[in-house]
């Protein structure tokens, strides 16, 4: 229960972690909003994560079982997936710092609480890399017994807290915080902290299947 929960957080952080163009268009929604509406668009990207962390764990927990004498290599596949993603999000924070490009959301009308729960919810639906993500860290630490319902459960609640602690505290942060993690450099910090976090599980990752 105990491996569950600090793979779900992890798996959670690893993901939410990263500030792109949704993070900064939360943090500014919340900024020329209000703290409710701000908490409502947070919880939405974290729905979101949360979902595809579950469909990740259902569908694994059945590709594992149809793959089982292949598992083996498919471990090391998904190593090098997630050994993929990392270096693809520092790379991309990189060029983005380099660029100086910076993504804003400028005059549209501020939606209702609701409003912003439902459009986050969709963008962060629309995120193919989120679902990858998870799906390699499902399949990479299956064992030859498929987990539990109690495990899979916390998996799923953790990566959803995870994701949720982290997207509440870009919106509670304000504007002060919102210009510190949304600019070049914050953006290059949590790129680099986030693709750390993925290349941290693909080793741990390794270390189980060797």
């Amino acid at each position: 229960m105990t491996a569950a929960l600090l793979a779900g957080l992890l798996a959670g952080y690893g993901i939410a972690v990263p500030v792109g163009a949704v993070g900064a268009y939360l943090v500014s929604l919340t900024a020329r909003t209000s703290l409710r509406t701000g908490v409502c668009a947070a919880l939405g990207i974290a729905t979101a994560d949360g979902l595809y962390a579950l469909a990740a764990t259902l569908g694994g927990s059945a590709l594992a079982a149809a793959l089982r004498p292949a598992l083996g290599p498919l471990r090391w596949v998904c190593v090098l997936v997630l050994l993929g993603l990392a270096a693809w999000g520092a790379a991309t924070g990189v060029r983005q710092y380099r660029g100086q490009q910076l993504a804003t959301r400028r005059g549209a009308a501020p939606p209702s609480p609701a409003r912003a729960y439902g459009t986050l919810l969709g963008i962060t639906l629309l995120n193919p890399t989120t679902v990858i993500y998870f799906a390699a860290l499902v399949l990479g630490y299956r064992s030859g017994e498929a987990a539990g319902v109690p495990e899979r459960a916390l998996f799923v609640t953790a990566a959803f807290a995870a994701s949720a602690s982290w997207q509440v505290l870009l919106a509670g942060g304000g504007a002060l915080l919102g210009r510190a993690l949304t600019g070049h450099r914050g953006r290059l910090v949590t790129a680099l902290v986030a693709s750390g976090v993925m290349t941290a599980l693909a080793l741990r990752m390794a270390v189980a299947a060797a």
